[in-house]
């Protein structure tokens, strides 16, 4: 059985600054999502914008709820 690995994206906490590494499941498509910081456990808002043919990522907003529109 082929194991496949989800792909990921590297960024800093927009509250404490810690070095966070977010596990993008592509197969979702574009999408919004909320997780928590690891460090500090400040809800973080994601948008999240995947090629629709390729399913890579094309870009990654973080921030708290009033940074990302």
């Amino acid at each position: 059985m082929l194991e496949q690995t989800l792909p990921s994206w590297r960024h800093d906490c927009p509250y404490c600054d810690a070095h966070i590494e977010l596990l993008v499941d592509t197969s979702q498509g574009s999408h919004e999502t909320w997780e928590d910081c690891p460090q500090c456990c400040a809800p973080i808002h994601y948008r999240i914008e995947v090629d629709a043919v390729t399913e890579d990522i094309v870009s990654v907003v973080a921030g708290d709820d009033d940074e990302v529109m």
